[in-house]
């Protein structure tokens, strides 16, 4: 369904034109057919990975929440991962979700990820909970980071739920390294919460475990505000969590540095409807003020690339060959902000956009 709001409807590009821009596609195309036309910036790692692995094992470890150790086929070692690190799940309906690494980053034959059921949800955590069984194989895409562990003289992690699993490996990491290091952990009672016996075989730091069904409906600002100054602060977990930890530490604690992960994407703000010409195409496709350019394409155009939908890792970087850009990504540099966009995050500004897709 169209989300051309009334009022904002803009007649398509003039034959004329979308005819010389063709012309001047088609050029380019043929000019460097045996080179790359984008360069993938790639800020979080530089990847490449696609593999098929195998399940190797399905744990519960909490309510509706089940881990799965991957394996590869052959016994192949994996590639290397640091804390924070994720990977891509193509699953065999075609969705794509992204899932944490939360096992051990020494261990290069396995990864683990972990999956909480939303009943409410689109289906992806449906599918590998209920139809994904040990002995299948999933392919993958990773890892990448953009939740990077840094040195830090002092850590504080915040977890909410199931945004404990990239916490973790970084509390098992401090633990290793003997440096200091305090959790809360938040949830709506232990039985929902993952991996707490895990949690409480780590050592040198401070852990507490926080139910709402023992402690109440936590105050979110005064926890921020029990932040060590000068710690490195890794929060994961419902977003008015996040928002909270830099609202407070940005007023409080400039010392700071506050690092935030979510896996659903952004919130469109101030957004005007505006319309994309694909140029390869030739379908042209109306973009809705509270919607992304990606999600418009993608109901064109399904197959189109895409990984954070946060506009960090550059997989749904297209080039642009008329109109203005809205930048809204975190990751573009300077020397292709006028050529090209993330679709996930950036619009058009005024104008309509023609994309090379």
């Amino acid at each position: 369904m169209s989300a051309v709001v009334a009022g904002s409807y803009r007649p398509p590009l003039p034959a004329r034109a979308v005819a010389g821009l063709l012309g001047a596609y088609k050029r380019a195309f043929a000019s460097e057919a045996t080179a790359t036309l984008l360069s993938r910036p790639n800020p979080v790692r530089r990847t490449g990975f696609e593999l098929q692995l195998r399940i190797d094992a399905r744990v519960v470890e909490a309510e509706d929440v089940i881990s799965l150790t991957l394996r590869s086929p052959s016994g192949a070692d994996l590639p290397s991962w640091i804390p924070g690190a994720h990977i891509d799940v193509l699953l065999p309906s075609g969705r794509q979700r992204q899932y944490s690494l939360n096992g051990d980053p020494f261990d290069r034959k396995t990864y683990r990820i972990a999956v909480r059921y939303l009943a409410d949800g689109d289906g992806g955590s449906r599918e590998l909970h209920d139809e994904l069984r040990v002995g299948d194989l999933l392919r993958i895409r990773g890892p990448r980071n953009a939740f990077t562990f840094v040195d830090a003289p002092e850590y504080l992690f915040v977890a909410g739920g199931i945004g404990i699993t990239p916490i973790l490996p970084m509390v098992a990491e401090c633990a290793r390294r003997g440096a200091p290091w305090r959790l809360i952990y938040l949830g709506r009672s232990r039985a929902s919460m993952p991996f707490l016996p895990r949690l409480e075989r780590c050592r040198g730091g401070r852990l507490e475990v926080r139910p709402d069904d023992e402690y109440g409906v936590p105050d979110l600002d005064a926890l921020m505000a029990e932040a060590p100054r000068g710690a490195a602060v890794y929060v994961c977990g419902p977003p008015p969590l996040m928002e909270s930890a830099r609202r407070v530490l940005s007023a409080t604690d400039p010392t700071a540095s506050v690092h935030t992960e979510r896996f659903s994407p952004l919130p469109v703000e101030d957004g005007a409807p505006f319309r994309i010409t694909l140029l390869r195409s030739g379908k042209t496709v109306d973009v809705g003020g509270d919607e992304s350019a990606l999600a418009a394409i993608l109901r064109v155009r399904p197959g189109t690339a895409f990984s954070c939908r946060q506009g960090f890792c550059g997989t749904c970087k297209t080039r642009v060959f008329a109109g203005e850009i809205d930048h809204r990504d975190r990751s573009l540099p300077e020397s292709e902000r006028d050529s090209a966009m993330l679709t996930c995050v950036s619009r058009a500004l005024g104008d309509d956009l023609v994309l090379d897709l």
